[in-house]
């Protein structure tokens, strides 16, 4: 379920230290619930998901003709060497305080082309770049009214240029419309499993 902006914003996460400069573009409350000791399973659950082999043959046709479009424009070609837009880091990492640093390096790589930035204890953040944008993948841990914990999904963008605001624009629609409603259902699935596995 998409949430308003609001529900990322109301928590003082780490991110919002080191993103200020980065547009938060969605939040999303995910289909899972846990205790308050789940955040490690759920991590687990999300970096073994890969949306490029998602069950919608509409999303993965998605995700093939990006990547077809990046390798003919060129645009992951310099994936993660290029600065951040406005500024000289090359990544997020480069910005944390001193207890954030390292907190992400034993974690498994996420499958496409996330690089884990840092982790809490309920709280978790992922950068990808390239030459549209460099963006953030942040999770967060939440107790809900009832004392159940689940995971909030919120992204995060600083579009290069014209063509970031563009890419953006134009993603849009389809982003809403098919990959996020085909990543909720992965997530669920994989959760699910985890919980019925011996």
């Amino acid at each position: 379920m998409r949430l308003p902006n609001s529900a990322h914003e109301a928590d003082r996460w780490r991110i919002s230290e080191i993103a200020g400069d980065f547009a938060l573009l969605d939040v999303w409350a995910l289909p899972v619930r846990g205790g308050p000791s789940d955040f490690d399973a759920f991590l687990e659950v999300m970096t073994s998901i890969d949306p490029t082999r998602s069950p919608s043959a509409a999303a993965r046709a998605l995700f093939r003709l990006r990547f077809r479009l990046g390798a003919l424009l060129g645009w992951d070609d310099a994936a993660g060497k290029r600065p951040i837009p406005g500024g000289e880091e090359t990544s997020l990492r480069a910005r944390l305080p001193e207890d954030l640093r390292g907190t992400a390096t034993a974690m498994r790589q996420p499958p496409g082309r996330f690089a884990p930035i840092y982790r809490t204890k309920d709280e978790w953040a992922a950068e990808i770049s390239n030459e549209t944008v460099h963006g953030i993948l942040h999770l967060a841990w939440v107790e809900s009214d009832d004392g159940s914990f689940r995971p909030q999904m919120a992204v995060f963008v600083n579009p290069r240029g014209m063509l970031g605001d563009l890419y953006m624009a134009l993603i849009g629609p389809f982003r809403h419309a098919i990959v996020y409603p085909a990543l909720m259902r992965q997530i669920r699935r994989a959760w699910d499993a985890r919980g019925s596995a011996p």
